[in-house]
């Protein structure tokens, strides 16, 4: 059973936060910036609005790192764990990593979201839907 809020930490613990559910989205996220940022194939995101979320304990340990213009990604400055993403692209949502969740949240992965920059020595034979950063761009009027 998931509660009206989920907890996480990074991975020594100096840094905790609290969501209050429910969650906006979870995804898969195969851009270079976040396999780059966590040495990892792909990073699995959730976001959640603003001010939904909020540092429960070591907020002095959170440092933000300017990842790329208006972008900026947030890390435990004492052990490097990587859990926040905030920019300017989607005003109003802060993403946690979901493997950072200490309790269970809402909602499991929706989609491969930047597909088209994904590596190929991981084979995923999951049914989730694959999007493209075409898809993922602002839409006209």
């Amino acid at each position: 059973m998931v509660s009206n809020n989920a907890r996480g930490a990074c991975l020594c613990g100096m840094l905790q936060y609290e969501v209050t559910l429910p969650s906006k989205w979870a995804a898969h996220c195969h851009c270079t910036m976040c396999r780059r940022a966590h040495g990892a194939a792909f990073v699995t995101w959730v976001g959640v609005a603003d001010w939904n979320f909020r540092i429960v304990r070591g907020a002095e340990h959170l440092t933000w790192h300017r990842s790329s213009p208006g972008s900026q990604r947030g890390f435990c400055n004492q052990c490097g764990s990587p859990l926040l993403f905030r920019s300017s692209r989607w005003p109003g949502e802060t993403h946690v990593t979901y493997a950072s969740f200490t309790s269970a949240i809402d909602r499991v992965p929706g989609a491969h979201v930047f597909w088209d920059t994904h590596v190929d020595w991981v084979e995923l034979a999951d049914a989730l839907p694959r999007r493209t950063a075409a898809d993922l761009a602002p839409k006209g009027p």
